[in-house]
């Protein structure tokens, strides 16, 4: 089962990918160069030195008959134009937001509602402030149904859970779908 980890830039997906893969992960991350840096707004994650620059790939073994197949499309508007072949054949998507830049998910929440594919949506603790799910659910023009689940990237069963919440919310879709 394919699944991308989709967001802005520098909201942790390649960080996720590689926490809960269970192989070593592919990572197309490369260190930004100053030209990178001038064409990426960093003034927010200044720390930021590195960046996807195609995707990362990783796996996770559920049972002897299902896997997950996991690809974190970069979060540039210089590289959306990887998406479409990134979303091609995938069930299900997960899309990291950062409490302190909200509105870089919008790219990502409107390319998922075009096609028509199911979400969740994961606020990665980056220490940034509090919001209630509430805000962060006006903030994005979430559905109530849109599963909001709070993690952190880098541990492994924080990524886990988040992956369980989205194989839950499309076996609940998938059954609400057959009555």
């Amino acid at each position: 089962m394919k699944i991308a980890v989709v967001g802005g830039f520098g909201v942790g997906k390649t960080t996720m990918v590689r926490s809960v893969s269970e192989i070593r992960p592919l990572h197309t991350e490369e260190v930004m160069s100053r030209v990178g840096r001038s064409v990426d707004d960093v003034s927010r994650i200044a720390a930021k030195n590195a960046t996807t620059v195609a995707f990362d790939f990783g796996r996770i073994t559920i049972d002897h008959r299902s896997i997950l197949y996991l690809f974190g499309a970069p979060g540039q508007e210089r590289f959306w134009f990887l998406w479409e072949r990134l979303l091609s054949g995938t069930i299900g998507a997960v899309v990291l937001v950062d409490t302190r830049r909200l509105t870089e998910a919008w790219y990502a929440l409107d390319r998922l509602d075009h096609h028509g594919m199911p979400y969740i949506v994961a606020v990665n603790d980056f220490g940034g402030p509090l919001h209630s799910d509430e805000h962060i659910r006006q903030a994005l023009a979430l559905d109530a149904d849109v599963p909001l689940v709070e993690f952190d990237a880098r541990d492994h069963s924080s990524s886990k859970f988040v992956l369980i919440a989205l194989v839950e919310h499309l076996h609940a879709l998938s059954l609400h779908q057959k009555s």
